[in-house]
């Protein structure tokens, strides 16, 4: 027999799971609807050409292409056979894909400000909370299906936005008790260093290499670059600018230094100033010269945020993209986001054992199964309860106590309700508290006060 199994570096969630998931997301949408965000949700799949050559070489490599339906036409098919050839070939034909999963929020956000500015409010802000894919080679932390909670801002330059995005991230993790360094850096930093490397144009490069500091090494980063045609000089400049080391004011002075005659370097050491000023003491924003978020859009301030007391990859990242909308066709549109990767954020959470054990939004009360009759009363007990937002159940069975108890405890019920003929009799109901053992007779009309009480 076959083994059942679901995609790789894909999941499935138990109610336990989806509660902790639920938590997360809860206290993600309740600070950004605070701070003035309206929610959006696009297709989980785009055009092909909305999402190929907007994430870099890497990046278009992990997208996943969705295979055209309809080929049961023998033409068709022979134009597929035909096609298929440059599919294996690394190229793309509408023949056989002209659709794909979404690899992230920020572009399929960028496709609808770009179709629907004209009726858009500017400053326009919103959050998403949807599943995206990528086609990666799954590991710790890291999966094919996963969820991201953006925010972004989007026809306005003021750097204030910054300020409220880094303030969005110290809230949440406040709030969800996750200890976490918010790092920034400033894309124009980056070509800063292109520009003192004399290789303006393979800013990519050396974003792309440095992006993989943390995994490979300065050595190995070192190899890409020497691998890429970087002279020993360029090298060196690079291995100076990630030594850059102190608290915020020292890296920032080692900035200036170092990029004293470079106007866009400047101008990148400006923005950090202008955002660290305006944000209180307690914010733990950290200025982190070898932070280069790979993706080709960003054009000012990124960020990334890691847990402190976890091994993971970044659980939450973003940045300024001033011409993204640009893509398609609508220049002229700035923008700036944040994302939270739950996925991680969860793995995190449940590691550091930081979910609350009574964390559940299941049946709060089941009622014992006692007989036919028995039920007639209890059903419409449980309808008055449930109008008063008290989750409960009826055991279907009529089965012995022991059962009975031994379904409420699996399924971490708290409370039990049992209504015999005697309690019938008296319009009473006898209620257990499994964990504390506390049983008590009250009239029915008072169960959800009791509850409420407890």
């Amino acid at each position: 027999m076959k083994q059942v199994s679901q995609p790789q570096g894909t999941r499935d969630f138990t109610a336990d799971t989806i509660y902790k998931r639920d938590y997360i997301f809860q206290t993600i949408r309740q600070v950004f609807e605070r701070h003035g965000f309206e929610p959006l949700e696009t297709p989980a799949m785009e055009n092909l050409d909305t999402l190929m050559g907007k994430y870099g070489e890497e990046g278009d490599q992990l997208i996943f292409k969705i295979l055209n339906n309809g080929l049961d036409n023998p033409a068709k098919q022979e134009k597929a056979r035909q096609d298929f050839e440059k599919i294996l070939e690394g190229k793309n034909s509408s023949t056989i894909t002209e659709r794909a999963l979404k690899y992230d929020l920020t572009i399929p956000f960028a496709r609808f400000v770009a179709m629907h500015h004209h009726r858009l409010t500017f400053p326009f802000k919103r959050y998403q909370m949807q599943p995206v894919w990528r086609a990666d080679r799954p590991q710790k932390g890291r999966y094919r299906e996963f969820y991201q909670c953006d925010a972004d801002i989007v026809g306005s330059y003021s750097l204030l936005n910054e300020v409220d995005l880094a303030l969005i991230y110290a809230t949440v993790f406040k709030q969800l008790q996750l200890k976490v360094s918010i790092c920034i850096n400033h894309r124009k930093l980056l070509n800063a260093l292109a520009n003192s490397c004399l290789v303006p144009n393979e800013v990519s490069i050396i974003t792309n290499a440095i992006d993989k500091l943390d995994k490979i090494g300065i050595e190995k980063v070192k190899a890409l670059l020497s691998e890429k045609g970087f002279s020993e000089t360029a090298i060196q400049t690079t291995e100076n600018y990630l030594a850059i080391s102190g608290n915020n004011t020292e890296k920032i002075g080692q900035l200036k230094k170092m990029f004293a005659q470079d106007q866009e370097g400047l101008t990148g050491i400006a923005d950090l100033e202008f955002i660290l000023s305006r944000l209180p003491a307690d914010i733990p924003l950290i200025v982190d010269p070898s932070l280069a978020r790979g993706l080709n859009y960003y054009t000012g301030t990124i960020f990334e945020v890691k847990a402190i007391d976890v091994k993971m990859g970044s659980i939450g990242g973003g940045g300024r993209y001033d011409d993204l909308t640009g893509l398609f066709g609508v220049p002229g549109i700035p923008g700036v986001g944040i994302s939270f990767g739950v996925d991680r954020i969860f793995d995190v959470m449940e590691s550091l054992q930081l979910f609350n054990e009574d964390l559940q939004y299941g049946t709060r009360l089941l009622f014992f199964h006692t007989g036919d009759e028995e039920t007639k009363t209890i059903l419409p007990i449980m309808q008055l309860l449930r109008e008063k937002e008290i989750a409960c159940e009826l055991y279907q069975e009529p089965v012995k106590f022991e059962k009975q108890f031994k379904y409420a405890e699996k399924k971490r019920i708290p409370f039990i309700a049992i209504i015999g003929s005697q309690e019938m009799a008296g319009q009473t109901c006898v209620i257990k508290h499994l964990v504390s053992g506390k049983q008590q007779t009250i009239p029915q009309n008072e169960i959800a006060s009791y509850l409420a009480n407890f």
